[in-house]
């Protein structure tokens, strides 16, 4: 047994709901970083009108509230420890991920607008961010439905609510996987054979920035899966650190990259494309004018 393990406050007790002391430094320091974040996105969001990244924004929010509720875990260290603070934690940082992939998938979508590029797509670009959304969803329901069944006294229902949950992390992972192949095709395609728009607007920065977050959401996600396959005796489990380091770290790394590229610019020429002006603007020229001035 690992000498770290907090004991079973008796042998009736039929699930813990930590196996170690929840560090307060560990839990302050992300919630202060997670909470900056959240102020951060949403003045982005707000300065540039950014409407597709609420989601990102709401993501940003649940990771600070589930450290908050990390938190009140510590507080009650070595137990035992309150089925609220306990829940509410592994619930929103389990699900902010799918929050961030929602965000994700729409500027994916608005890339292509951007540049006129639907043609290198394998599918519409409606079609596109409508089947991605639908799956990050799908997957949001799944791991939230799962969750709330790892507080219950009862092992089995423990069982089925971990079973639950590697299903919802293996349809974001579906789903990831096939975000990334889509956007590659659509990258490698229109690279071969850029449009007028592509040669003009900075695109390539925010395929990277999207391929960087894309890439930590994807990893993350492995990991957590592991950690459930493993259960709440293994190795991911009874050590602390690979909340942090796996899920926080890596969390936090995809928040800072989407505020570094931010996708306002992205935002912006949409939005000027969209206008009755624009549409009216016979010549090229005028149009890159009115951009440029917008």
């Amino acid at each position: 047994m690992n000498p770290h393990l907090p004991p079973r406050a008796s042998p009736t007790d039929s699930f813990e709901y930590y196996r170690f002391h929840p560090s307060l430094p560990a839990a302050v320091t992300f919630v202060a970083l997670f909470a900056l974040a959240t102020g951060l996105h949403l003045f982005q969001m707000i300065r540039v009108r950014t409407w597709f990244m609420i989601p990102f924004v709401i993501g940003c929010g649940l990771e600070a509230i589930g450290y908050v509720f990390r938190i009140v875990s510590s507080t009650e260290a070595p137990g035992p420890y309150s089925l609220a603070p306990y829940l509410l934690q592994a619930v929103l940082i389990l699900i902010a991920p799918t929050l961030f992939a929602a965000s994700i998938y729409m500027e994916l979508g608005r890339i292509v607008l951007m540049i006129d590029g639907e043609r290198a797509l394998f599918v519409r670009r409606k079609w596109l961010t409508k089947i991605f959304v639908t799956g990050d969803i799908i997957a949001f329901g799944i791991q939230s439905s799962g969750g709330s069944l790892l507080s219950s006294d009862t092992p089995s229902t423990v069982d089925i609510g971990n079973i639950i949950v590697i299903v919802g992390l293996f349809a974001q992972i579906i789903f990831f996987g096939l975000f990334i192949g889509a956007a590659t095709i659509f990258h490698v395609k229109m690279g071969k054979a850029q449009t007028q728009l592509a040669r003009e607007r900075p695109w390539t920065k925010h395929m990277i920035s999207l391929y960087i977050v894309s890439a930590l959401i994807f990893i993350r996600s492995i990991i957590r899966v592991v950690e459930y396959v493993q259960g709440e005796d293994g190795y991911i489990m009874t050590h602390e650190v690979f909340i942090y380091v796996c899920d926080a770290a890596l969390m936090f790394a995809a928040v800072v990259t989407m505020s570094v590229i931010h996708p306002g610019q992205v935002a912006k020429y949409v939005r000027a494309m969209e206008s009755d002006e624009y549409r009216k603007c016979e010549s090229r020229e005028s149009r890159r004018n009115m951009l440029e001035m917008s």
